[in-house]
């Protein structure tokens, strides 16, 4: 943690201030959320006592950042909002708008995310910053994807992936997961497969658990899809020991489905009706027909994982 506290920061320096916020947004980029919360709160007590409106807008979006992806972001959008509204700076108003697309996204408000994520775009290409606009792209996808429009999501990640710097390797990893999962859809397994696997690998290089998560659910849904089913398990039960520790509840959620379904498709209908036991009992109380019902149905068809 020492590596992002905000010790020092009584110099009152605003090029401390900038490396500072600097080190904040790679570290959030990263998907090592947890680690900046504190920092994210000594920098901007810095920013209210020494600093400027700009200073503590930036590290307003930060924050919503950590907020939004930890799932308690909703008392940050109004605030994101009036970054916005005062316009007084282009690339605080591209990550509010950009931390707004991804709200929306989680609630599942895709019209709204595609709205915000293409402000985003608009506000990266006038700042000439290719990073952000090739996370817009991505962010464009998520949200078209999310609303089930795979044709048209498709080229917002290739654009993407095209655009993101080679040295930003958790940020393509996560462009090559989407678009990975993208081609098991269109059923362009052997390239799903190739994008999937080098996302993994760069995910696990960096040790980044929290997206790793991700990845190893679209990979268990590719290999139900090509009937590879003791590797699903594998990739399945690993992807929800992950989502537990993380705290990524609708991951885990999407994880005991998925099981369900790889031992079923095994012809274990003792272990499916487990996995599908514990998915009602943890999310559906009132659902109790739902353990049979799932026996019963393709589960692959009832889910998106990107949405």
């Amino acid at each position: 943690m020492s590596d992002v506290t905000a010790s020092g920061v009584g110099h009152r320096d605003p090029r401390e201030f900038e490396l500072r916020k600097d080190l904040l947004y790679r570290t959030i980029d990263a998907g090592k959320l947890e680690e900046v919360e504190v920092a994210i709160a000594e920098t901007l007590a810095w920013a209210r006592e020494h600093g400027d409106n700009r200073q503590i807008d930036s590290v307003i979006c930060a924050r919503a950042a950590i907020a939004i992806h930890l799932g308690r972001g909703e008392s940050e959008v109004p605030l994101l909002r009036e970054i916005l509204l005062r316009n007084n700076d282009a690339a605080n108003c591209r990550l509010a708008a950009y931390n707004i697309a991804i709200y929306y996204q989680f609630a599942k408000n895709y019209k709204k995310s595609l709205f915000y994520a293409r402000l985003a775009r608009e506000r990266s290409e006038l700042l000439g910053r290719r990073d952000w606009v090739a996370s817009s792209h991505n962010q464009l996808g998520n949200a078209l994807l999310g609303d089930s429009m795979l044709e048209l999501a498709c080229p917002e990640y290739e654009k993407a992936l095209d655009l993101m710097p080679a040295d930003a390797s958790v940020w393509r990893a996560r462009i090559l997961n989407n678009l990975g999962y993208c081609r098991i859809l269109q059923n362009r397994f052997t390239e799903g497969y190739g994008l999937l696997y080098e996302s993994l690998h760069i995910l696990r290089r960096h040790r980044n658990e929290r997206e790793q998560v991700g990845s190893r659910l679209d990979l268990c849904f590719a290999h139900l899809e090509t009937g590879r089913y003791h590797h699903a398990r594998r990739q399945g039960a690993i992807a929800l020991l992950l989502a537990e520790k993380t705290k990524q509840v609708e991951a885990a959620k999407n994880a005991l489905y998925l099981l369900g379904e790889a031992a079923n498709l095994s012809g274990d209908t003792d272990t499916a009706y487990s996995f599908f036991a514990r998915l009602q009992q943890e999310f559906f109380p009132q659902a109790d027909y739902l353990p049979g019902f799932l026996l019963a149905v393709d589960v692959r068809k009832m889910i998106n994982l990107h949405a």
